[in-house]
């Protein structure tokens, strides 16, 4: 059995989950999340806990088992403290503004780059320090994911966008002959 799947979500206080025809929405602080559960996975809500399982053993419940939990508690914590994704801008003349809520990077392009958030999403600048927050996790990670995209980090001098904290593998130049 999925040692992920065992696990009870604890609901927190000003959370609410509610199963309707397959529709889970969580609701909290931050807003509403919704999505479908799917026919492998049996989801049981009791006083402030929500417990998964699964109806069968066949391999597509099993596979779903730890899913389905880790997603709902992915949802429980979204509305209840939100997620944040932090990127490093390095290099000389590389830069993000923010312009409203649109995202305005100058990496190094003949042109400055221009991202608009998706609903949910939203970004901060604090000097080479980009800032994605949002409910959903997946919003969150994907909206990282495609601004490190632009300008991933090169190996050689390690100049361009990277998360905060990662470690960029550094290659050693040419040497010089002898």
């Amino acid at each position: 059995m999925s040692r992920i799947g065992k696990k009870s979500i604890q609901v927190p206080a000003g959370v609410s989950v509610k199963l309707a025809d397959s529709i889970l929405t969580v609701t909290g602080p931050k807003g509403t999340l919704t999505r479908e559960i799917k026919d492998g996975a049996i989801v049981d809500i009791k006083d402030n806990e929500v417990i998964v399982t699964r109806k069968d053993d066949s391999l597509s419940a099993r596979a779903l088992h730890g899913l389905t939990r880790t997603l709902i508690d992915n949802m429980v914590i979204g509305v209840s403290e939100g997620f944040t994704k932090q990127l490093e801008i390095q290099g000389v003349g590389y830069r993000a503004i923010l312009n409203g809520a649109d995202l305005t990077l100058s990496l190094g392009y003949s042109h400055p780059i221009i991202i608009t958030p998706v609903d949910g999403i939203s970004f901060a600048v604090n000097k080479n320090i980009i800032t994605i927050s949002g409910i959903d996790n997946v919003k969150v990670g994907q909206a990282a994911a495609e601004i490190r995209d632009k300008r991933k980090p090169e190996p050689y001098k390690g100049k361009g966008v990277r998360y905060v904290g990662e470690q960029v593998r550094r290659k050693s130049g040419k040497t010089a002959k002898a």
